[in-house]
This record gives C-alpha cells, structure tokens and sequence, in this order.
C-alpha cells in the first residue's frame, strides 16, 4: 500500500509539472525571425531621428564618419576617413562630395520614399528572414561583451544586389548594431554602428550642404537623364 502510494505521488507530481509547463508555453509569444524583423522595423517607424558613429568596411578600405538620420528619409554622413568626405540626402536629391577629386556627384531622387523604414520594409519584402544561429543573444564577435540577435536575411529573386544580409541587433534597443551584405559578385560589405542616439532632436540645417567652391559639379551620376 505505502510503495503503491508513492508512485502515485510521483506520477500525480509529473503530470502536474507537464500542465504547468504547457500553460507557461501556451502563453509566450513564440517570435519568429520574420516577427522579429517586423518589431524591428516598428521601432525604427517609432523613432524622430538618430545619429550614431560609422564605420564601413568593403574588402581592404575601412571607412569612418557619423551618420546622422531623420525621419522620415533625410540622411548625412560626414567622414572622417576620408576626411572631409560627406554624403547627404535632403529627401530630394543625393550630393556626394569627393575631397580627393574635388568633385561634388549630384543626383535627383525626387521619388524617394521613407528611410530607415522603407529600408527594412524594402528588406522583408524581398528576403527571407531566419535567425542566423537562435532567437537568443550572442556575442557580436567570438569573445565580444556586446550581445545580439543575428538573423540572416536570404534574398527571394536574383534581382536583389546582395545575396544575403546578416542584421546584428542589440536585444534591449532594437536597434541595428552591425549590417553585412555578400554581393552577387561575392563580395563583402559590412557596416558597424556604435555609440547610438535616438531623439535627439536634429536641425534641418544638418541636412543642408553648402559644397565648396571650387569644386566641379557632376550632375545625374547614377542614371542618365531619361531613366
């Protein structure tokens, strides 16, 4: 009688530990890679503006600056490395100028649409999101303090310019820490943000570039006029 009762306890014990773990799972949100991107990009829909330091690398070159954003599609990155070297869009058109050549690329892109968000809509529309190794935090490099949530994004068409992009983004901000792109010709772009702010309230004169003077203006470099 006594043996008898203590396998029952034991059993009544299991079956009790089983409907309590399968009530604590039914009632967490399983995330998903495409889920999780989608929060992701919500968060970016939510933000006034940021600004952040870059860093850029594409095979040998490695380049520096800070980028500065504001919703919803004005952007402007001023190098360092190369000194003096900016980028700007003012929601109409991209300047790019070239302290080396002493050169200013101008290019209307008066159908531009918004940002950071149509970038990362732009992104779960044409790739596959998937978690690179899990849904929880790794380090971003082998033996890093900084923890993310990779995923990998595989493209859905051949028209895509990168076959696949890595996003490595901070679990407590939603923010993206590091971006890498294979090309389809295999080649490796890779794009760190650190030190980022949000809201920080930036000025539309950020977004005006005065360009030098004796500069020489090369106008519709990315397409031809009637493109």
């Amino acid at each position: 009688m006594y043996r008898g009762l203590v396998v029952t306890k034991r059993g009544f014990s299991l079956f009790l530990l089983l409907i309590i773990s399968c009530a604590f799972l039914h009632g967490q949100e399983i995330i998903t890679a495409a889920r999780y991107l989608e929060m992701v990009g919500n968060h970016y829909a939510s933000l006034r503006d940021y600004e952040a330091n870059i860093e850029i690398r594409t095979g040998t070159s490695t380049m520096t600056g800070n980028v500065s954003h504001r919703a919803p599609n004005l952007l402007r990155i001023d190098f360092s490395r190369p000194a003096d070297q900016v980028i700007v869009f003012n929601g109409e058109a991209l300047t790019v100028y070239l302290p080396e050549f002493r050169a200013v690329l101008n290019q209307p892109l008066a159908r531009a649409g918004g940002g950071s968000t149509l970038g990362l809509s732009m992104l779960r529309r044409n790739y596959t999101a998937a978690y690179l190794t899990g849904p929880n935090p790794e380090p971003l490099d082998p033996g890093s303090s900084v923890r993310v949530i990779k995923l990998r994004l595989t493209r859905n068409t051949t028209a895509e310019g990168f076959r696949e992009i890595i996003l490595s983004i901070d679990p407590n901000t939603r923010l993206i820490r590091r971006m890498e792109g294979r090309t389809i010709a295999d080649n490796e772009v890779r794009f760190d943000l650190t030190n980022i702010r949000t809201n920080v309230g930036i000025p539309d004169a950020r977004f005006v570039y005065d360009t030098p003077s004796l500069a020489t203006m090369y106008n519709n470099f990315l397409f031809r006029d009637n493109d």
